[in-house]
């Protein structure tokens, strides 16, 4: 007989703990922040996604530029010996 469970690892998270944890005490009156701080761990991992999102998508571009000039320059060096062949 076998046995087929389908469980998912993924969880409300860290940050979305921390979330309830602190909408919880803002709505019960045990902290006194504003709403910003309540959703911090909202917007700071929001903010953390895009910042690492960026930086990756800066590196693809830094590649590709380099890897365009190299193409370029390889192309560039080919054809000059083909001219330096011919009589």
């Amino acid at each position: 007989m076998s046995s087929s469970s389908s469980t998912s690892g993924d969880g409300i998270g860290f940050a979305g703990l921390l979330t309830i944890v602190f909408i919880v005490l803002k709505l019960t009156h045990v902290i006194d922040w504003s709403w910003w701080w309540v959703l911090a761990p909202v917007w700071i991992t929001c903010a953390l996604s895009l910042g690492i999102l960026a930086i990756i998508g800066i590196g693809v571009g830094v590649i590709a530029v380099i890897d365009h000039r190299s193409h370029k320059r390889n192309r560039a060096s080919i054809s000059a010996r083909r001219n330096n062949l011919r009589p």
